[in-house]
């Protein structure tokens, strides 16, 4: 039992990556699935394509590995966080698709309750705000929604859960209806100071506790799967930001990475005390590993792969996410063009669900390589937003470098300037698939194949360093720009 299976289940696609001993990546499989916009502002998944995605890539990657089920020692999960799902207990069958993180469908409701006065007791608890962005309160529409959802919830008939609940319930064939701390602290019903359920939360909410999965540690017990061909343990579960933050090593406090997937989620270690914010962060779990909550100062951008996504696929200007960055070198230097990529709304520290995205700059000139440069830059301004907010609100040590990783750390222009505009290196790992390593590290760590956290944090590596070029004086006026162009954005 040498090997460790770890599920990525994302926003976009599933993947399975087979770990060895060492912790070092000997298979791997990957799905794209479909996304569903029914309405504007609106994001869903089919339930059955996120768990019938997870379920072909560990059969493909086992297989890719030649790896027997009795050669691992277990399996790791980590997901999309804040993601929605609803079904019956008895057939497993959903109630209505899920409603994706992205999703800003109860705008109308989160302001209602702020016009209430609630946002500060929710922060309190929750260490979150009163945004659509949680799952609380898609779990309030589909209640109030789906045709007798919420008397059979009374009932007890149904279940709620995220991501991994909903991966946990599948794999275990509905023995186990579980989740761990981080994925709990996104749903806006868990106390993260107490740590339980709040049934504050969920009577302000509207939501039946008997909705709700039980809560473990990260790295614990969550059942065994016997579908991939024989028995096989879940050891290890975190949300997807809370495990790049492990595979980053990030254990002391201080410590920050930032990951560039469809979103951008800048996570800062603070240690065993919940550090409350000041500057419109969240306050969340990084972990709980052996009963010992971790916390951590978050901030989250809701565009960041997802802007390239929208060059290729929205005004069809590239094929490839990889053309962005030759694009980029070649626009034109004369021409400051600043997108704000608000296409779901700003996330942090702005909290602006009516937001929409905008262009400034635009010239008779302008042309797909000056859209490719202020798409990959928007992506480090934003950055930007996050780490000022971080630098007021933490006065501990640290945070003097930036460990970055995701699919957008790839691209050495992206990074450069990211390093440029926040006037501080950033660091790019070896591995940059470390949301997968770190749901692989608990796992493993759970099944005693691999160290612990500092043993394992200090086998971090280094693989690019980016130090700043650019002037304080270019770097102040151009993020200058930045702000203007955001409070624009939002003044419309």
């Amino acid at each position: 039992m040498s090997f460790v299976l770890a599920i990525d289940q994302g926003t976009t696609s599933s993947r399975a990556i087979v770990f060895d001993a060492s912790l070092t990546p000997v298979a791997s499989a990957q799905e794209e699935f479909a996304q569903y916009y029914p309405a504007s502002g609106w994001v869903e998944h089919d339930p059955a394509d996120l768990w019938q995605s997870v379920l072909r890539v560990c059969k493909a990657a086992l297989e890719q590995a030649g790896v027997a089920p009795g050669q691992v020692a277990g399996i790791g999960i980590t997901n999309q966080r804040e993601t929605t799902l609803l079904w019956d207990r008895a057939t497993g069958e959903p109630l209505h698709n899920a409603i994706v993180w992205q999703d800003r469908r109860t705008s109308d409701l989160c302001q209602a309750l702020k016009a209430e006065g609630h946002e500060a007791m929710v922060t309190e608890r929750t260490g979150l705000l009163l945004d659509p962005y949680f799952s609380g309160t898609k779990l309030r529409w589909l209640l109030d929604t789906v045709p007798g959802a919420r008397t059979r919830a009374e009932a007890g008939e149904l279940a709620f859960g995220t991501v991994d609940t909903w991966l946990i319930w599948n794999l275990t064939g509905g023995a186990s209806h579980l989740t761990d701390a981080t994925n709990a602290a996104r749903t806006m019903l868990y106390d993260i100071r107490r740590g339980r359920w709040s049934r504050t939360m969920c009577d302000l909410l509207g939501v039946p506790m008997s909705l709700l999965p039980e809560v473990r540690d990260c790295a614990a017990d969550f059942g065994e799967t016997t579908l991939l061909g024989g028995r096989i343990p879940i050891l290890g579960v975190a949300g997807d930001q809370q495990a790049a933050t492990l595979g980053q090593g990030c254990f002391a406090p201080g410590m920050m990475k930032s990951t560039y997937g469809t979103g951008c989620f800048a996570l800062l270690n603070t240690g065993t005390f919940p550090v409350s914010s000041q500057n419109r962060l969240l306050t969340t779990i990084a972990y709980q590993l052996d009963g010992r909550v971790t916390y951590a100062l978050e901030g989250s951008i809701f565009v960041a792969g997802a802007v390239v996504q929208w060059l290729r696929d929205g005004l069809k200007i590239i094929g490839a996410a990889p053309e962005t960055q030759a694009m980029a070198q070649a626009a034109d230097p004369g021409q400051d063009v600043v997108l704000v990529p608000a296409f779901t709304g700003l996330g942090a520290p702005y909290w602006d669900a009516e937001c929409r995205g905008a262009v400034f700059g635009l010239t008779r000139n302008t042309g797909p390589a000056e859209m490719a440069r202020a798409a990959l830059e928007s992506v480090g301004y934003q950055t930007r937003d996050l780490w000022e907010a971080m630098r007021a609100d933490w006065t501990g040590d640290g945070q003097a470098t930036l460990r970055v990783d995701g699919g957008m750390s790839a691209s050495d222009y992206a990074m450069q300037f990211l390093s440029d505009i926040l006037g501080a290196q950033v660091d790019r790992p070896k591995v940059l698939e470390t949301t997968a390593l770190g749901a692989a590290w608990l796992a493993g760590y759970r099944a005693c194949l691999y160290p612990g956290p500092d043993s394992f944090g200090d086998s971090w590596a280094l693989d690019r360093a980016f130090t700043p070029t650019m002037s304080e004086t270019a770097r102040e006026q151009r993020y200058a720009g930045w702000k203007r162009a955001v409070a624009a954005t939002r003044a419309v």
